[in-house]
């Protein structure tokens, strides 16, 4: 099974498909290794966590 090397678009795919489902280890160990050696994709990371705040803050305000 081939872990590396991943595009950046593989993890940028990675990284969006991990707020929808629960990544199988060996996507994760592949994240991890990329995220450790790129230096943009850990922005676009950061990018869709705040996004993913940004949402539950929103969520929570609409539903008071």
């Amino acid at each position: 099974m081939k872990i590396l090397p991943r595009t950046c678009r593989q993890v940028a795919a990675l990284l969006i498909a991990r707020e929808d489902r629960a990544l199988p280890v060996i996507e994760r160990i592949a994240l991890r290794l990329h995220l450790a050696a790129c230096q943009a994709c850990p922005i676009f990371e950061r990018q869709v966590l705040t996004m993913r705040n940004a949402m539950r803050q929103w969520r929570n305000y609409a539903e008071e």
